[in-house]
């Protein structure tokens, strides 16, 4: 059995955005104040705030159309890794922005949705809780990309060990 186009769709969707999310974010950290630098934490904000809205939107569709069952030759035990393991991502897809979101707001950088959309700050300016919050942001980012290798490693590790459909049933063709 295979997954719904939309859960499909959403699925790379997802993945394409949060890799770039990713990759945005690390660069775009270290990078000396510039107007390109405002101009990649705008973009990455604006980002986050769609990541934020289709992980709700991809939510409430796995809820109302279940996934594929996993194969019950699965072990128990690797069946309750999986399933942790997307719980885990769905948490961190969810943490992650609500944590830029609060860092934003207690750094006193309100986001503004593309440009035009004013989200309003969770809390007031405090540079010592803006900090702490940058580093909860970035070490849930850090938690993100290893539960992500888990995630790609276990879905490579079905598709050419195992030899059975977990992987294939995802891939938009099937």
């Amino acid at each position: 059995m295979s997954y719904t186009k939309t859960a499909k769709a959403l699925h790379w969707l997802m993945a394409a955005l949060l890799f770039g999310l990713l990759g945005i974010g690390f660069y775009m950290h270290d990078l000396p104040l510039s107007p390109e630098k405002l101009q990649l934490y705008s973009w990455h904000k604006w980002a986050g705030v769609t990541a934020f809205l289709l992980v709700a939107f991809r939510l409430f569709w796995r809820l109302a159309h279940r996934p594929p069952a996993l194969p019950a030759s699965m072990p128990k035990r690797m069946q309750f890794a999986a399933h942790a393991g997307h719980l885990l991502l769905y948490v961190l897809m969810i943490a992650i922005p609500l944590s830029g979101w609060l860092m934003s707001s207690a750094k006193g950088f309100q986001t503004v949705y593309f440009g035009v959309l004013p989200i309003p700050d969770m809390l007031d300016k405090n540079k010592e809780i803006g900090d702490l919050l940058a580093l909860v942001h970035k070490s849930l980012n850090l938690l993100f990309v290893a539960v992500l290798a888990g995630h790609i490693g276990a879905a490579l590790k079905h598709h050419f060990i195992d030899k059975d459909d977990i992987l294939t049933r995802m891939l938009p063709k099937h």
